[in-house]
């Protein structure tokens, strides 16, 4: 553990764990607990310089995190993750094993990332998103077959959406507010379902193939969201069909 590191006498650190230069251990937060079947200290544990990890956060064993890492408080972090420079996981969220997350990626409140989920460079989580990685939950040999979402570089997710598993959302394409999402999302796409009817690109003028995004709205029923190719007489895409 670095010298340069501030840990309060009622946390927990257990053995093989680095600690980045003025980093900051809070109230009854545990760092470098083993995962089931590893002994204290077989995995190394390293957190970057100026970490702040907030009151009762739990980060496993095996994770290696960049520098300016941060937590809320009562965060869970799996074991066996990459987690990048300058990340923020906001209070009650969870991060699960085999995860991978890029560099300034901001990750809000209660949200949940399952295993084998890459968050590229700049993406964004609001509060309560679900990314999911089992398709067929209980079915046989369901854990040899997850397959976490794939949110690409400076993606942003609304609060409350769901990411049904292996899907890709797309380069700085924006899912809304409680989109649940079922298949990929282009480049450069928006799919709301609060207050638009059109799909539109957030790079004006650029062309795409023809896509349909599923998801689904409040009252539970499913809707298709066709973004077609753009022309010059159009400014947007078709509505919803």
């Amino acid at each position: 553990m670095s010298i340069g590191a501030r840990v309060v006498s009622i946390s927990k650190i257990y053995q093989n764990v680095q600690l980045g230069l003025d980093s900051i251990i809070e109230d009854f937060s545990i760092v470098g607990t083993p995962p089931r079947g590893a002994a204290d200290g077989e995995l190394a544990t390293t957190i970057g310089d100026r970490a702040v990890i907030r009151s009762h956060t739990v980060v496993y064993a095996g994770n290696v995190i960049g520098r300016n890492f941060q937590t809320g408080n009562k965060v869970n972090i799996r074991e066996l993750n990459d987690i990048g420079d300058n990340v923020s996981v906001g209070t009650l969220s969870v991060i699960e094993h085999h995860v991978k997350i890029g560099n300034n990626v901001r990750i809000h409140t209660q949200a949940f990332v399952p295993e084998f989920s890459v968050l590229e460079d700049g993406c964004w989580l609001g509060p309560n998103v679900v990314l999911t990685n089992a398709k067929y939950p209980g079915s046989p040999g369901v854990k040899d077959q997850l397959a976490g979402p794939v949110i690409r570089q400076g993606a942003k997710i609304g609060a409350n959406a769901t990411i049904l598993p292996g899907v890709v959302v797309g380069e700085n394409a924006l899912v809304g507010a409680g989109a649940v999402v079922v298949r990929d999302v282009p480049a450069g796409a928006v799919v709301s379902l609060t207050d638009s009817t059109h799909s539109r690109s957030l790079s004006p003028g650029r062309s795409s193939v023809s896509t349909r995004v599923h998801a689904r709205s409040d009252d539970g029923h499913t809707k298709k969201y066709r973004r077609c190719r753009h022309h010059e007489q159009h400014s947007r895409s078709r509505s919803w069909t």
